[in-house]
């Protein structure tokens, strides 16, 4: 599938950044929808969903948190689809394929905005299932103190070891992970209609809610938590096998981010309006009772994080560190891990409010809005998706462009006087210039 490239084409790009061949990627599509599945039962969705509990007070109700699931759930396996293409057809990363944008050097200061949110992202994963792992240590060794902070940085180092086997060691994990906690999810989400379903009904099917902005704020939160996976949907699609048709592909992410995406939101949002507390890890240990319980809920928890990180906040930074320092993978890992520790993720989520992840969320949703505008008007209206493989990584490769930078410097500044529909804007404003300044005369000669 991949065209050969001769060696003294190399000498600008990494070794982890050439593309696969179809002999060496080695993810099947069961452990890739695996993957796409336990990625979406993790603890930073489940954070998602209570956020729209503000003092124990649903903004929205079931019907508007449920259609609001629907639309972006759709959207986001409609782009993935989209823009999987350049992956799966080259089997170069993301970073390669931002070159087609923004030029060789300047696809590694925009891979930044696709880097930073998944460091953090990273950060908060670890720390929420760190809170799980002392909540675990307190029922049963008894310790009165708090070792969070000690439990976040072995949590962090395990993570780091895992990841640095590359996705062959992945989704072997991923696979075996992804069941145990859909069953658990599903466990829990049973048991809080069954047990508080009184609750529930009052404060969240039956509140008023709205149609408004807080609605359409909680879809950009839903394309806000995805768009950085999607938009460097390269980076995995590059690994799964060959011979996988795009309607395939497509359900590979509907079904599983569908399942996944969708429940995780509505226990987060049923857990926050029983307890009053936006904070999923507190708020079980309020919710069951039972210390057993509460003890195999929280492994599930820690388990979640685990195939959430590996999947979206470990390897997409580490292609970005690998292709702005060309340093090896593993080295790159290693540092990613240390700057996730750095973000100070505790600050993000509070027991009153996880307002803190939510606004994180539409920030960041600035930038990638039109930055996953820019890559696909690139591959699909410009080049048609034409791309000579053995020009992009070839040293001539224009250093900078102007057209892909203005259109994100205009889109995000178009979604910043509208944060809580900031995607939406970002995209479209941002594809709108891009698409009108048209593709670069040299497109052809160059790449």
């Amino acid at each position: 599938m991949t065209p050969s490239i001769s060696n003294d084409r190399w000498d600008n790009v990494a070794a982890d950044l050439r593309p696969l061949t179809t002999d060496t990627r080695h993810v099947g599509t069961l452990a890739y929808a695996a993957m796409w599945l336990g990625d979406g039962f993790n603890i930073g969705n489940i954070t998602l969903g209570s956020s729209i509990v503000v003092a124990g007070a649903a903004t929205l109700n079931l019907m508007q948190t449920m259609t609001a699931a629907i639309i972006a759930i759709s959207l986001i396996s409609l782009i993935f689809t989209f823009n999987d293409r350049f992956g799966y057809q080259t089997g170069a990363p993301y970073v390669i394929q931002l070159r087609l944008s923004f030029g060789q050097q300047g696809a590694k200061l925009a891979s930044l905005l696709r880097g930073v949110p998944a460091i953090v992202w990273f950060g908060f994963q670890s720390w929420t299932g760190a809170l799980a792992l002392n909540q675990i240590r307190r029922i049963l060794f008894g310790y009165r103190q708090d070792y969070t902070f000690q439990a976040f940085l072995i949590f962090q180092l395990m993570q780091v070891l895992l990841a640095l086997g590359g996705f062959k060691s992945i989704k072997v994990v991923n696979s075996l992970i992804a069941t145990l906690v859909m069953l658990a999810m599903v466990g829990v989400f049973i048991l809080l209609i069954t047990q508080h379903q009184l609750a529930i009904q009052q404060r969240f099917v039956h509140a008023k809610g709205t149609w408004g902005l807080p609605f359409w704020s909680l879809i950009v939160a839903f394309l806000g938590n995805y768009t950085a996976i999607f938009e460097s949907a390269a980076d995995y699609s590059r690994e799964l096998k060959t011979g996988v048709s795009s309607g395939r592909r497509a359900l590979l992410y509907l079904l599983p981010i569908g399942i996944a995406y969708g429940l995780t939101i509505l226990t987060g949002a049923m857990i926050a309006v029983v307890t009053g507390i936006a904070s999923p890890v507190n708020a079980m240990a309020v919710l069951f009772h039972n210390q057993a319980v509460t003890v195999i809920v929280s492994v599930f928890i820690v388990l979640g994080t685990i195939t959430t990180n590996t999947v979206a906040n470990i390897m997409p930074p580490t292609y970005m560190l690998t292709g702005i320092l060309k340093m090896p993978q593993k080295g790159a890992t290693a540092i990613i891990g240390v700057l996730a520790v750095l973000t100070c993720p505790w600050l993000l989520v509070q027991n009153s409010s996880a307002t803190g992840l939510a606004l994180f969320i539409h920030i960041y949703a600035i930038f990638l809005g039109p930055m996953t505008a820019i890559i696909l008007i690139e591959y699909y209206v410009h080049r048609r998706q034409k791309v000579s493989m053995a020009d992009l990584y070839a040293p001539q490769v224009p250093l900078y462009t102007w057209r892909a930078p203005l259109a994100l410097i205009l889109g995000a500044v178009a979604a910043a006087f509208t944060v809580n529909v900031s995607w939406f804007v970002g995209f479209f404003v941002g594809g709108l210039v891009y698409w009108l300044l048209g593709s670069p005369k040299n497109h052809e000669k160059s790449l």
